[in-house]
């Protein structure tokens, strides 16, 4: 288990402290990962966090076939994913993984055009439980899956957040993908436009030197 602290935005009002720490997803950890997802009715419509999974979501899938896809990732080892605890609680996480891992992203078709090499790494999908949004759940996430990337080896991370500066206002919208801001405070840099609102978003992280 690893202990976090939660950053917000700057300028972002005070919000109440949250002792935050993480842990992977695994079989020991799945029925917390469980009670998260079916808190929130499934997420997204009962996709599991499936949808970046080769499997896939929508058509010809149910939110119980896309749960039990989801478990079989975890207990062959198929699946990287950093989940956020408050105390015992999950209240969060980041999912990540090499592109045979996740091969399925926003807006495929526009990213194909221009794919130059692909990345070593690249983060799907940042979900934080509806009630403890803005507590800086999705940093803590972000931070902890480039810690386990960095000890994995390192290399290229790809990210596919929305732009919502100059954006208007989006009403009880949730950016699965995270906003742009979160990734800039890690050091991503914009790569090329795929949606209107949507970036390819890319940082070189350095592998964890162990000392001898």
């Amino acid at each position: 288990m690893k202990r976090v602290t939660p950053t917000g935005p700057p300028g972002q009002a005070t919000m109440p402290v949250m002792t935050l720490t993480t842990r992977m997803l695994t079989p020991e950890t799945w029925d917390d990962f469980a009670a998260l997802v079916e808190a929130n009715n499934g997420v997204w419509g009962g996709c599991w966090c499936m949808g970046f999974h080769p499997e896939g979501v929508g058509e010809g899938h149910t939110p119980e076939g896309n749960r039990d896809a989801k478990r079989r990732h975890v207990t062959r080892g198929t699946v990287h994913q950093v989940l956020v605890y408050d105390g015992e609680r999950c209240v969060g996480w980041c999912q990540f993984g090499s592109p045979v891992e996740l091969p399925n992203i926003k807006n495929r078709r526009a990213y194909d055009r221009e794919a130059g090499d692909p990345p070593d790494w690249r983060i799907g999908c940042v979900f934080t439980s509806a009630k403890d949004r803005g507590k800086g759940v999705a940093a803590a996430a972000v931070a902890a899956a480039l810690d386990e990337i960095r000890r994995a080896g390192g290399g290229i991370v790809e990210a596919y957040p929305e732009q919502t500066e100059d954006r208007p206002p989006q009403r009880g919208s949730y950016l699965h993908t995270g906003p742009e801001e979160l990734y800039a405070r890690h050091g991503f840099a914009r790569v090329r436009k795929i949606a209107k609102w949507r970036w390819v978003m890319r940082t070189k992280v350095s592998p964890l030197l162990l000392q001898p």
